[in-house]
């Protein structure tokens, strides 16, 4: 049964957004975009912006089910309290359509798509680009987002096998 995966790459001033078909291990490509706010903005508003475009592309492309990348923090607090409001945004955004949400780290995402955890982005829109084939990417975010969609797409496809294995199912 093919399932449509949204990707989330939690950002403040932008966040990006994929939407990937899944027939087992089959993948094509649906959407991809990137929602920006704007810096100036005080940070409520930003989030709040953040939460209706999103819900925009929720109501608009409706998915199955979500995959959001996880928060690495970095040396500067105030930055990653900032990333860490933004996907805290995506997530209820995601949960309140209902959607069952899968989460990874960017490590696992990296490896997932290009097969190694220290991938660069250009790494991960050139494998992007190898798996969905046409794709026409909004930019690196949204190039990222559709990585998650195709790690949660991996993952949901193995545990699928697994489940069958285990039941005896197809085996």
């Amino acid at each position: 049964m093919a399932l449509l995966i949204l990707g989330l790459d939690p950002g403040l001033g932008t966040t990006g957004w994929g939407i990937i078909r899944a027939d087992g291990n089959r993948l094509s490509h649906i959407a991809n975009g990137q929602i920006r706010t704007d810096p100036s903005m005080q940070l409520p508003r930003r989030l709040a912006l953040l939460f209706g475009a999103l819900g925009e592309v929720i109501r608009t492309e409706r998915p199955d089910g979500a995959a959001v990348e996880e928060v690495l923090g970095n040396s500067n607090a105030q930055s990653t309290l900032k990333l860490g409001q933004a996907r805290g945004v995506v997530l209820l955004s995601a949960s309140t359509a209902g959607l069952a949400i899968g989460e990874y780290h960017p490590s696992i995402v990296k490896k997932a798509v290009v097969g190694t955890g220290g991938a660069d982005k250009k790494q991960i829109q050139a494998m992007v680009g190898h798996l969905l084939p046409g794709v026409r990417l909004s930019g690196p975010d949204a190039a990222d987002a559709l990585a998650v969609a195709i790690t949660h797409a991996h993952h949901l496809a193995s545990a699928q096998a697994r489940a069958r294995r285990s039941t005896g199912i197809g085996a």
